[in-house]
């Protein structure tokens, strides 16, 4: 498996061996062995999935603790693009974000570690998988509004189609008032 860091500490996208014949193609998404090897985390508590029609947003979403979240992304059918943004208190990149386009054709995935509002957009119709590293609690959930102008990510989309629920995220200085991005 490949890995190719990013300028956020943890945060990587990875690329799976797939191996094509007259039949189809075959890939490991997850193996606990090489997981470890690469220093990631071995042990996931839950798996997601969501079907995305092309131009929805969804995000940015956390869980606070003690039901923090890491997230192995990645899309089964269609195309992404995928946003993390680092939210960890004291991190060099606090504010900072990285994009990824998670392409079916690709096979390609994201490691987002825990202490990331993460979020993604549609670029087609699209299947969203992913494993989490804590199980998800109502209660301990939050977000940050998509944009942000703090943030100022660029989903590469006019007006996407948003929940009202994501709609009514607060902003990312009303959710962290005494930090510096």
């Amino acid at each position: 498996m490949q890995v190719i860091k990013t300028s956020i500490e943890g945060l990587v996208e990875l690329r799976p061996q797939v191996f094509k014949d007259v039949r189809g193609s075959f890939l490991e998404t997850f193996n606990q062995q090489v997981f470890a090897d690469l220093g990631l985390p071995t042990q996931f508590l839950q798996d997601n999935q969501s079907f995305s029609v092309k131009g929805v947003l969804r995000g940015l979403h956390f869980q606070n603790p003690p039901f923090v979240q890491g997230k192995l992304v990645r899309v089964i059918s269609g195309k992404v693009l995928d946003i993390a943004v680092d939210i960890r208190q004291g991190s060099p990149t606090f504010g900072k974000y990285e994009s990824f386009v998670l392409d079916a054709e690709l096979n390609n995935m994201a490691y987002i570690p825990e202490g990331f509002a993460h979020g993604f957009v549609a670029l087609e119709d699209s299947v969203f998988s992913y494993k989490c590293t804590n199980l998800y609690s109502k209660a301990c959930e939050s977000g940050i509004i998509w944009n942000d102008p703090d943030l100022n990510i660029d989903w590469g989309i006019e007006n996407p189609i948003v929940s009202d629920k994501d709609q009514l995220l607060s902003g990312f200085r009303e959710l962290f008032p005494h930090q510096v991005a």
